[in-house]
């Protein structure tokens, strides 16, 4: 079962010149469901254009709420989607799973105006409570043209917090709504200028509680950038959990007290080459103290249960022959 949907500030799909790449990206990862953003396609044209794009799938759009339908939600038959709720800067469906699992999406393209973001927030407030959300799986993904934290700007001159951060940062705490983990491009969008580059974070994927708990191993990839300015984002449902060979490497510090720790590391070191001129030789040069360390523990400290049973039993037979022969031997030996 496909567990990949997406969400993509396309910025003018319409564009023919785009149509191949985005094709060839959609085959490639394969989803099931995904959301277009400011798309900029007219109603009468939409039809026609998604045949050639995707074609098989289904769609539905805002465009009932806005003549440019900023916001398509394209899935395939294998899932059920039923809109629940559009206005010109989101759209909220439920979506149904072939496990019979659902959920609900809200793709998000947010207006750089904060007049208009203040409704788009409110929408979402209202939503949640039409819909009882707190108590369902909720996934929330799209362009917030706003960033939360100055650290969120390439800038260095947005070295602080603004009241539209905070204002955005305020209303995801108070709807119960947190970033979903993610790995990839951390600032998603570029202005794509090479003589000024700026990137910030506008895109987000985030989910409430109960999405976690349903879904504990989906986690989120802002992949590289393509045609768009925006990074491309996949959320995977199911992400397998990493697996391992060999067991994860663990540092005693009571290894730090052995007379031996600093001869030995010191050896693994110097074997590697004196210096480290790039992150790669550092990491072979970690590698080499680290099985420095797990022989020097395992020499000194494996099966210390069994050692310590053994000195106990060593030191009570010494105390036996103490006792029934006393000598100057067998004092010391005890001591």
């Amino acid at each position: 079962m496909c567990t990949n949907l997406f969400f993509w500030n396309v910025r003018g799909i319409n564009d023919s010149a785009k149509h191949r790449p985005f094709a060839q990206w959609l085959s490639s990862h394969q989803p099931f469901i995904g959301a277009l953003l400011e798309t900029h396609i007219k109603e009468p044209n939409l039809n026609q254009l998604l045949s050639t794009l995707c074609p098989g799938w289904r769609y539905i759009s805002n465009h009932n709420t806005d003549e440019d339908g900023r916001i398509i939600i394209i899935w395939k038959d294998s899932v059920s989607v039923q809109e629940i709720h559009q206005t010109r800067q989101s759209l909220t469906c439920k979506i149904t799973l072939q496990t019979g699992q659902h959920f609900f999406f809200s793709a998000i393209y947010a207006s750089n105006i904060r007049e208009e973001r203040l409704d788009l927030w409110s929408g979402l407030v209202e939503v949640q409570q039409t819909y009882y959300l707190e108590d369902q799986s909720w996934l929330i993904g799209g362009d917030l043209n706003q960033i939360i934290h100055q650290a969120e700007h390439s800038s260095p001159t947005v070295n602080h917090l603004t009241a539209d951060m905070v204002e955005l940062r305020d209303f995801l705490l108070d709807i119960g709504i947190e970033d979903l983990r993610f790995q990839g491009n951390a600032r998603i969008w570029t202005n794509k200028s090479p003589e000024n580059p700026v990137t910030k974070k506008l895109d987000r994927a985030m989910v409430n509680n109960q999405w976690i708990m349903n879904f504990p191993n989906s986690i989120a990839t802002f992949l590289p950038h393509e045609f768009s300015d925006h990074s491309p984002c996949v959320v995977n449902l199911a992400c397998p959990l990493p697996t391992s060979c060999t067991k994860p490497f663990k540092f005693f510090n009571h290894l730090t007290s052995h007379p031996n720790f600093l001869s030995s590391t010191e050896a693994a070191w110097t074997l590697a080459g004196s210096k480290a001129f790039d992150l790669s030789s550092l990491g072979f040069k970690l590698k080499n103290i680290k099985r420095s360390l797990k022989t020097l523990h395992h020499e000194s400290f494996s099966d210390i249960q069994k050692r310590v049973c053994e000195a106990n039993n060593l030191l009570k037979l010494v105390q036996v022959q103490a006792m029934a022969a006393p000598s100057t031997t067998l004092f010391n030996e005890e001591r």
